[in-house]
């Protein structure tokens, strides 16, 4: 199966290795997807579009079966950001491209900054949506934090 997207294509011009992992049908859960893609549910990057009260967005990016704290978040980006929320299905596809529960924190628009839980720094790789829902990919940690430019916090509940 050939899935080409424009997280793909980011990998490939960075020359990322990662490995595609196909699904059998579309998935838009961590545990859906873990199941679909023979992975532990805590190596995938659950990627939450949060707002916060001025209109700003942040990604977060916790290990799949985490709770996010959007207030540890805040606290992680600095005394600019005020109360942050969930967005909504309709922003989550207008800032990201992608259809909520395959959103991914790489492609992102440059004002859009990426906030990791520190849970990664403590495994090697990570599973990622490709944007399409057909399909995952996996890739070192390193890798991912270092092309998102994300900052690790702790921002589990």
């Amino acid at each position: 199966m050939m899935i080409k997207t424009k997280i793909t294509d980011l990998l490939d011009a960075h020359n990322i290795t990662y490995r595609l992992l196909p699904h059998t049908e579309p998935v838009f859960t961590v545990e859906a997807a873990a199941a679909q893609r023979g992975v532990v549910k805590e190596e995938m990057v659950k990627s939450i579009l949060l707002k916060d009260r001025a209109g700003k967005y942040a990604m977060a990016c916790v290990p799949g079966p985490a709770k996010l704290d959007p207030q540890a978040v805040r606290a992680a980006l600095g005394d600019e950001w005020k109360r942050m929320s969930f967005a909504t299905a309709e922003e989550i596809s207008a800032i990201t491209g992608y259809v909520q529960g395959a959103v991914a924190p790489l492609g992102l628009p440059a004002n859009v900054p990426v906030v990791m839980d520190e849970f990664f720094s403590t495994v090697r790789q990570c599973n990622i949506s490709t944007g399409d829902p057909m399909a995952g990919l996996e890739l070192a940690v390193q890798d991912l934090v270092r092309l998102t430019g994300a900052r690790l916090a702790r921002i589990t509940i």
